[in-house]
């Protein structure tokens, strides 16, 4: 019985892993299929770490499209804040082009700085700073194309507690940017296509399906809870209460087969799954555990494996596997592990997990264990951003603005 079920995971893996994207490019938030994973392997040595650079302090993940990496920093000033965008080259961190600006650091119970992951598509590259000036450029020689006053924009008479930190979403020519309600804008120019109901606002990036009806949908978690947005018009579909503690939620949901929406959130707050089916979220489960505080869980298969707790409060972070569609937890990896609240993403078969306090973990992805093979100190500080893999390479950084590239063709 035992050999039937291993058997039917590792052909459920199998299929999964088939149907990935061979992308060698990390281009957002989340990778190639917006989902944490990537079919690329890490190459070289893990622990070898090629270059190093400064590039300011937050939490904004990078982003890599051929040779070059998009990332984010601010100069921790509070008088003279000013945020800059970098772009690298991905073999020797060289500084191909940088454009800095005014902007606050937003530093409320953390040191601040951008949160939103730079976008790129084709020959642009999408920002958006942590007080809302969405910024596009051209990826070649970091040319402004256009920019737009999010504030302004939206109509808020002060930024969000948290900043905007949800990154920026392209689907076709629709960029959607939070900004307290949801906006479409046009790609190539910023106009407003469409905006939302108000909300309180989303601190995490929203996710796109189809819907069982054929809808095209986006899945935003707002500080309210969970709504189910009509991509076309942006109009409000379902709508499912979903608050914490410190009024934020702050990671993206996971939705599956055009229904199933997988939320999570930190401060002991938990997880839940819904069932979005006839125009109604329908609750399938709630648990007090897989509390995400600020990186996103990962899917595979039919198995979510992540991070469950929040940094420095209550009970200590532990790493955790789920079956997706029941709850029930496969395994939990122990704090005693110090893993931290850390972040993950997944490589082909395995788990790249970045700590808190900096160590690069390889293990395989399997929901009969943690199978760890190997770690390795590669950086100091907090790190809260996740890993970003492209090109067989590594690309990981912490909130004082160390940014590290590790592993690659030797």
């Amino acid at each position: 019985m035992k050999t039937g079920v291993y058997l039917m995971m590792a052909v459920e893996l199998s299929l999964f892993m088939s149907s990935l994207s061979l992308a060698a490019d990390w281009p957002g938030w989340m990778g190639p299929d917006r989902n944490g994973i990537t079919a690329e392997r890490l190459a070289g040595d893990m622990g070898k770490v090629s270059w190093r650079v400064k590039v300011g302090i937050g939490f904004s993940s990078m982003t890599v499209a051929g040779d070059r990496l998009l990332a984010m920093g601010h100069n921790g000033e509070k008088q003279e804040g000013k945020e800059t965008v970098w772009c690298l080259d991905v073999k020797t961190g060289k500084v191909l082009w940088s454009d800095s600006y005014a902007a606050e650091l937003l530093d409320n119970l953390h040191v601040g700085g951008p949160a939103a992951t730079p976008l790129i598509d084709g020959k642009v590259v999408y920002s958006l700073s942590r007080d809302g000036q969405l910024r596009c450029y051209s990826l070649a020689e970091g040319k402004l194309v256009w920019k737009v006053d999010m504030m302004k924009t939206s109509g808020m008479k002060q930024v969000p507690e948290w900043g905007f930190s949800a990154s920026p979403l392209l689907i076709e020519d629709q960029l959607i940017i939070e900004a307290g309600a949801t906006f479409c804008l046009d790609k190539k120019s910023g106009n407003v296509i469409w905006k939302s109901q108000s909300y309180r606002p989303a601190y995490g990036t929203p996710s796109a399906f189809k819907a069982l009806d054929g809808r095209q949908c986006l899945a935003v978690l707002k500080t309210d809870g969970l709504v189910i947005l009509d991509r076309v018009d942006g109009k409000s579909l379902a709508f499912a209460k979903w608050e914490t503690s410190f009024n934020t939620n702050a990671t993206t949901p996971i939705v599956e087969d055009g229904r199933y929406v997988f939320i999570s959130s930190g401060y002991d707050r938990g997880c839940a799954l819904f069932d979005f089916h006839q125009g109604v979220l329908k609750p399938v489960y709630e648990k007090a555990v897989m509390s995400n505080h600020m990186n996103n869980s990962v899917r595979v298969g039919g198995h979510l494996y992540g991070f469950d707790g929040t940094a420095h409060r209550g009970r200590p972070t532990e790493f955790v596997c789920m079956d997706f569609k029941t709850g029930t937890e496969r395994w939990r990896v122990g704090a005693e592990k110090l893993l931290g609240c850390g972040s993950l993403i997944v490589a082909a078969d395995q788990m790249l997990i970045l700590t808190e306090r900096g160590e690069l973990i390889r293990a395989k992805v399997s929901a009969n264990g943690f199978e760890l093979e190997e770690r390795v100190q590669v950086l100091g500080g907090r790190c809260w951003t996740p890993p970003v893999l492209a090109g067989g390479r590594v690309f990981c950084s912490n909130s004082r603005g160390d940014l590290i590239c590790a592993g690659g063709v030797q």
